[in-house]
């Protein structure tokens, strides 16, 4: 597997942990990697994603209850959300990632770790989210 998707997949479950627990739970995220991944530089991709997702976290999501049309950000999969928030700031925030390898990896993910329905859905949400940021370069997000 790829080191960049293991990194992915890892944040997008930290994620999932943030959204249960709370921002306590980051203190303890270097152990859920370690515990979870023996290689190093996978480790602090999937850390350096995960804060910098949770930081930016209320930008992420405005982008996605603009998106996700007729869909409450509450409504969503705890796994389709963390999945698309990991997406939208590295969308929004990364630029050594193109805007496809992004979607893609987000779609990806989704067809292991969510629903039959949740790759579709991850898709729709990020295109719409793309069209809107297009015209915008990425900027450096807090991180």
């Amino acid at each position: 597997m790829d080191p960049r998707t293991k990194a992915r997949q890892l944040a997008m479950q930290a994620l999932c942990q943030l959204d249960v627990q709370g921002t306590s739970v980051l203190a303890e995220l270097k152990d859920f990697f370690t515990e979870s991944e023996p290689d190093l530089a996978i480790r602090k991709l999937a850390s350096d994603w995960t804060k910098g997702t949770w930081e930016n976290v209320a930008e992420c999501d405005k982008l996605i209850t603009e998106a996700a049309i007729k869909w409450k950000l509450s409504r969503l999969s705890m796994v389709d959300k963390s999945i698309i928030r990991l997406a939208v700031y590295q969308l929004k925030c990364c630029p050594d990632i193109p805007p496809k390898v992004a979607i893609n990896e987000a779609i990806e993910i989704a067809k292991i770790f969510g629903s039959d329905k949740s790759p579709a859905f991850v898709n729709g949400v990020l295109d719409g989210i793309l069209k809107k940021l297009q015209p915008v370069k990425k900027t450096e997000c807090e991180q």
